[in-house]
């Protein structure tokens, strides 16, 4: 990867690296595959060039901590979203370089659509993602009194299938 780094211009490489100081890896790779797309650099090269500079820059990085999982910071980022919570779902998502991790979302109706409520990484300290996910999913989902929803909780799978209407209770 640092073939790639090299064919970067140096206020490239400057703002790519101010970016992994302040643990912004989406900007990162972003600016990396901007800048080098057009020499034939993928999505996946991108996210590599951003984990080597993770990597050397990693005594020096301000980590992000990881999204809090306890029913009140759960309710209250579920209360924050513009519409009435119908459901919460865990879902799994990937890339290159975090490998798989879990994404909890609040469904919303009035208005219809969802909302970020966590992302569950694999860290060492702490049970793997689907049991902490699992976890954090049916208690805030119990406090809100809506149902709770793991389409794959056994297997890593980014394309089980989502509760994407919400059935309305008959009037």
């Amino acid at each position: 990867m640092s073939g790639w780094w090299a064919c970067l211009e140096e206020r490239t490489r400057r703002e790519v690296d101010a970016d992994v100081l302040r643990d912004r890896r989406l900007p990162a790779v972003r600016s990396v595959w901007n800048a080098l797309r057009p020499s034939g650099l993928g999505l996946a090269d991108a996210e590599r060039v951003v984990h080597a500079r993770y990597e050397v820059l990693a005594d020096q990085v301000r980590r992000t901590p990881p999204d809090p999982l306890d029913v009140p910071s759960l309710a209250a980022r579920a209360a924050a979203l513009p519409g009435r919570v119908a459901a919460i779902e865990a879902l799994w998502d990937g890339d290159t370089v975090h490998d798989w991790f879990v994404l909890l979302i609040a469904v919303l109706e009035d208005p219809d659509g969802e909302g970020h409520l966590a992302t569950v990484h694999h860290r060492r300290d702490a049970p793997p993602p689907r049991t902490a996910a699992a976890g954090a999913g049916r208690a805030p989902a119990g406090h809100l009194g809506v149902p709770f929803r793991f389409p794959s909780p056994d297997v890593s799978d980014d394309q089980a299938p989502r509760r994407r209407a919400v059935a309305r209770p008959a009037e």
